[in-house]
């Protein structure tokens, strides 16, 4: 994949230089290129911004070193296809899982990482293919937004993670929040881990893992469950879990499928009755 990144802070890229992103370019499964917005400009202050019309506050990103800097990047015509324009922005369209796996089909990406008070409207309407936005609050630029949208797009590029089950299991994959994580010793502090991950019994596991999901994404997102199709076990998970408390500590992590169908006929089986 290739990806373009146009800003007025190119030394904002350099995270991209690390980890699983700085892996994936060595092995040349992401190309990125970082452009300073200001080598378009054709005065000697290389202004960017201006005032808004109607008045307001702040400054607004002019349209012109935008055209240019898209046109030399993007290209306007020609048999070469031409890229997916992006523009982050507390406007855009919400950033899911779902959108990251559709951007990672894409072979040529090219982020526009506005500043000030955003984009001229007509270079947006010219230019862009997607608005999109990483949540519900406002940064001072794009830039961020544009780095965990790449990692997150960079994690489904065929191989760039080793185990294959990582992105499988990983939170929304399923639809679901993963429960809390454990690790050695098996004891700390006086807590425990649950026994049942310490038993060997892999259906059991599964179905304990399941219920934590379930627990979790009742308490924290429930409005993800409305998507799911949840079996009377799931159903009687969520419904317990609106009477507890919400336990602290804790990031999203993975989700977890639903056990095998004879692992959930076993559950089945030996669960108490609803009452």
């Amino acid at each position: 994949m290739r990806v373009d990144v146009i800003t007025i802070f190119p030394d904002y890229l350099e995270p991209l230089r690390l980890s699983l992103l700085g892996k994936a370019r060595d092995r040349g499964m992401l190309r990125v290129h970082g452009h300073d917005l200001r080598d378009w400009t054709t005065d000697r202050h290389r202004t960017v911004d201006d005032t808004p019309y109607g008045g307001g506050p702040g400054m607004v990103m002019r349209p012109e070193p935008w055209d240019a800097a898209l046109r030399a990047v993007a290209g306007s015509d020609g048999p070469a296809p031409r890229p997916r324009v992006i523009v982050p922005t507390p406007a855009g369209r919400p950033f899911t899982q779902a959108y990251a796996a559709e951007l990672a089909a894409e072979p040529w990406l090219v982020f526009c990482c506005g500043r000030y008070e955003g984009i001229d409207g007509r270079v947006v309407e010219a230019w862009a293919d997607d608005e999109i936005s990483i949540g519900d609050y406002v940064l001072s630029g794009g830039e961020v937004a544009t780095l965990v949208m790449l990692e997150a797009i960079t994690r489904l590029l065929p191989g760039a993670v080793g185990n294959a089950e990582s992105i499988s299991d990983d939170s929304f994959a399923h639809g679901l929040l993963e429960g809390p994580v454990y690790t050695r010793p098996p004891e700390w502090d006086g807590r425990r881990v649950p026994d049942v991950l310490l038993s060997g019994d892999h259906g059991a596991i599964a179905r304990f893992r399941r219920d934590q999901a379930l627990r979790r994404t009742a308490r924290r997102r429930p409005e993800l469950l409305a998507a799911l199709d949840l079996d009377d076990r799931d159903q009687r998970v969520v419904a317990e879990a609106g009477t507890e408390a919400e336990p602290g500590g804790g990031g999203p992590g993975r989700a977890w499928p639903a056990p095998a169908d004879e692992d959930r006929a076993k559950d089945e089986d030996t669960a108490a009755p609803a009452g």
